[in-house]
């Protein structure tokens, strides 16, 4: 698959991934790759606030792409998400086979089209809860 990162459509995104081919629906795209950690490095993390690429494949086993830009899934972002822009919606999903997560096509998608997939709904529950929590902390500063 021919994959390349460049800024993204969504505002305040920041980079996207790009298909330079056509991808058919039901495709793998690409696989979700990073360092293995387990639950307590999970916690850590969270805590100090270093948990943008986390991905659990399991309730005791996460892939965490944060220190891994060489990896390029980490850079699909999801067009559902805080920063929406009309007519931009998600065309690919996070399926877990075994103990590895692939980015897949749930639908087909053009080529030069950016790879936009579904986080979930309890994935930006939290960010909008650590955002709600972000600015209470800076108000008192």
């Amino acid at each position: 698959m021919a994959l390349i990162i460049k800024k993204s459509k969504l505002p305040g995104a920041g980079k996207g991934l790009y298909t330079t081919r056509k991808i058919s629906k039901d495709s793998k795209i690409i696989e979700y790759r990073g360092e293995i950690i387990g639950y307590n490095q999970y916690r850590s993390r969270t805590r100090k606030e270093e948990d943008q690429y986390l991905f659990f494949l399991r309730r005791d086993l996460c892939i965490d792409a944060m220190h891994t830009p060489q990896y390029k899934a980490r850079y699909a972002n999801d067009a559902a998400g805080i920063s929406r822009v009309k007519g931009i919606r998600n065309n690919s999903d996070y399926i877990i086979f075994g103990d590895k997560c692939f980015i897949v096509a749930s639908r087909d998608i053009k080529a030069g089209e950016e790879i936009y997939v579904n986080y979930t709904k309890s994935y930006w529950d939290y960010m909008r809860k650590r955002i709600k929590q972000q600015k209470i902390k800076n108000k008192g500063k």
